[in-house]
C-alpha cells in the first residue's frame, strides 16, 4: 500500500536562504494537488514566517535537504 501525504513540504537549504515547495490538495478538483514554491531568507524573523507558513498550509510533513554542513 502507497502512503500519500497531502499537505507535506519540500526544503532545499543553503547558507542564503531556503526554497520550500508545499503541496496541498487542490480546492477546485478533487483528487489533484497545487503546488507553491517560495523563497525564504535566514532571519530568525523569516524563519518564524516560513514556520507559520508550514502551519496555515496544514504541512504534516516536512522533508530537509541540504549540500553544506550545518
Amino acid at each position: 500500500m502507497d502512503i500519500l501525504h497531502e499537505r507535506c513540504a519540500g526544503l532545499d537549504i543553503s547558507k542564503k536562504d531556503a526554497k520550500v515547495c508545499v503541496r496541498t490538495p487542490n480546492a477546485r478538483r478533487r483528487g489533484t494537488f497545487t503546488t507553491e514554491t517560495t523563497t525564504w531568507a535566514w532571519t530568525t524573523e523569516a524563519i518564524l514566517d516560513l514556520r507559520e507558513h508550514l502551519i496555515d498550509a496544514g504541512v504534516t510533513l516536512v522533508v530537509i535537504e541540504a549540500t553544506s554542513d550545518y
